[in-house]
């Protein structure tokens, strides 16, 4: 042992002559900045189940990238019946059966859902809408009515109220029709203007896009669109017949564009 601390001890004392003993180490040392703080993002669902409701892949997707960025998230529906209820495993209406478009949406919400009647502008850094027939049914009429659609009296709100705040608004698949029926003049994509084939099955949506007054922009599925005037982000998602890791990835680009646009 007296071998050992031979050898230690001239090393100690040569390390204690370049600092002065009893010297703290500074914690902003450890730490040279503050945390940024996260973004606070309200997501809204029109149901559960892509012909009815809210696409599950695509909520399913805008939550994980939402999660891999960091955000708080909380998550509303409008309390009101839906239009209808589709029979998934046929594609038909099911005549005899109604449900409620928020009671639907906590099922993906995993119960953690409040009333859109509640959300504020105030309260979040951004909104994202996924697609799926719901927006189109229960957040709109647009599935009846086209371009003279009618938009549900909280979404329409909700939307003026973020962008009045210059705070940026998400959608994908066919959701964008809300942010062209409400924001004139916006900047959206839904993808292509063709149907190239069955590719794109739902292309027509881009001609009553520019009957409502916006302005449609071609996009591949992998790609979002960022009108940087309105802070309005869009990406085609199920627009498009395609891999499903194709989808999530433009819905991928389109919640990093949000993000981005919060600055957080």
């Amino acid at each position: 042992m007296a071998a050992v601390r031979a050898l230690v001890a001239p090393r100690l004392a040569a390390a204690s002559a370049f600092a002065p003993l009893h010297a703290p180490v500074p914690r902003a040392a450890l730490h040279s900045s503050a945390p940024r703080p996260r973004a606070r993002v309200a997501l809204v669902l029109s149901g559960c189940g892509v012909y009815d409701g809210t696409e599950l892949h695509e909520a399913s997707a805008v939550l994980v990238h939402l999660s891999r960025g960091g955000a708080e998230v909380q998550i509303f529906a409008p309390d009101v019946p839906q239009m209808h209820v589709i029979d998934h495993t046929k594609g038909q209406p099911s005549e005899s059966e109604t449900r409620n478009v928020l009671t639907e949406s906590a099922r993906i919400a995993r119960g953690k859902i409040t009333d859109l009647a509640r959300l504020s502008a105030a309260d979040h850094d951004a909104a994202i809408f996924p697609g799926g027939f719901g927006a189109a049914k229960n957040l709109s009429t647009f599935a009846v009515d086209g371009k003279d659609c009618r938009v549900h009296k909280d979404v329409e709100r909700v939307l003026k109220e973020f962008h009045e705040a210059s705070k940026p608004i998400g959608l994908c698949c066919i959701a964008p029709v809300l942010a062209a029926k409400v924001l004139r003049g916006v900047e959206v994509t839904v993808g292509h203007e063709q149907e190239e084939g069955g590719k794109w099955p739902y292309a027509g949506t881009a001609e009553a896009i520019k009957a409502l007054g916006a302005k449609h922009c071609v996009k591949g599925v992998t790609e979002a669109h960022v009108d940087q005037k309105n802070k309005v982000v869009t990406t085609p998602a199920f627009m498009c017949e395609t891999a499903l890791h194709h989808i999530h990835d433009g819905i991928g680009a389109m919640v990093k564009k949000v993000l981005e646009l919060c600055g957080k």
